[in-house]
């Protein structure tokens, strides 16, 4: 098997409850992201400089270390905090040609089994993912470009590798461990739900693809039930639109302070823990994560906001 360790920036170190950073980047919630600009949660010298794993740079953060067997399933994890120095930042296109042998000179220094190492895992995360019954529908990414004057260009496909795959893998994996973390000792939570699609939705889904599919969900509403509606339909003419109409049938992911599992991809208990950067929630998840690695008793567990305003 393997042993991961995923190191996420310690944006809590930075940004401590009810400060004035705090009360704002609560207020956005989130960055927000256009195809020209971005409006970020927090300020750019957090998010672009000291919470940036940039390389040769010590930068403290939260990382979890995590066992994963031949068949990729977990077997255990711990969080700890821990100071990083990256050796170097690669991009996706970086990693997928070392994969598929083709060195760049600044990247010949590499230990000879990273890459094989990471694909590893990865491959074996992927064939635990298909077996738990993940909805499997690959829909193309758009680009758009955005010229000077402020006017589209156009919209280009962006290319999906395996790179980006692997990396998603990993970050659903320490989300999983995060929200176990948590749950040991502590109830009050944000959870990352996605609700099952609602009668309503199955219905209308129907009425678009055609009545001889209804059979598939005759007995229940699954991720099994659409995977075996996409195989049906994956050869057909239009099978891009088909995938969309599918998309729109499901229920709108969200985070919640009641535990409501996540149906798309098939798990019971998830949280947001890897882009405390951007995302409100993470930090939360961090504050917690941090104070259980401190030791301190379920009583202290984080200051309680009102999780339920924060989570809408």
């Amino acid at each position: 098997g393997w042993h991961l360790i995923i190191a996420i920036a310690d944006v809590a170190s930075y940004v401590q409850p009810q400060d004035a950073l705090d009360k704002a980047a609560q207020e956005r919630g989130n960055s927000v992201y256009f195809p020209n600009t971005v409006i970020p949660m927090l300020p750019e010298e957090l998010s672009n400089g000291w919470c940036s794993l940039m390389p040769n740079a010590d930068r403290p953060c939260i990382a979890v270390d995590i066992w994963v067997n031949e068949k990729g399933q977990k077997t255990h994890h711990r969080f700890r905090r821990a100071m990083m120095r990256s050796a170097a930042r690669l991009t996706y296109s970086q990693v997928q040609n070392l994969r598929d042998g083709v060195v760049e000179e600044n990247l010949s220094k590499l230990p000879s089994n990273l890459i094989p190492d990471l694909y590893g895992a990865f491959e074996a995360l992927d064939s635990a993912r298909r077996l738990r019954g993940v909805i499997d529908l690959s829909l193309p990414e758009r680009k758009i470009t955005i010229g000077q004057d402020n006017l589209v260009l156009g919209v280009e496909t962006r290319v999906r590798l395996n790179s980006h795959r692997l990396i998603e893998e990993f970050m659903i994996l320490a989300n999983v461990c995060a929200a176990e973390e948590i749950s040991k000792v502590d109830k009050q939570n944000i959870f990352r739900v996605h609700e099952k699609p609602t009668a309503e939705k199955i219905n209308n889904l129907i009425k678009l693809i055609g009545k001889p599919y209804d059979k598939i969900f005759k007995n229940k509403v699954s991720t099994a039930s659409f995977n075996n509606l996409i195989k049906k339909l994956e050869n057909k003419m239009g099978f891009e639109s088909i995938s969309q109409i599918i998309l729109r049938s499901q229920s709108q992911a969200k985070y919640s302070n009641i535990n409501k599992g996540h149906f798309g991809l098939a798990l019971k208990n998830y949280v947001h823990f890897t882009s405390p950067i951007r995302r409100y929630s993470d930090l939360i998840i961090h504050r917690k994560l941090k104070q259980i690695i401190n030791n301190h008793s379920k009583n202290e567990i984080c200051y309680q906001h009102d999780l339920k305003s924060i989570c809408e």
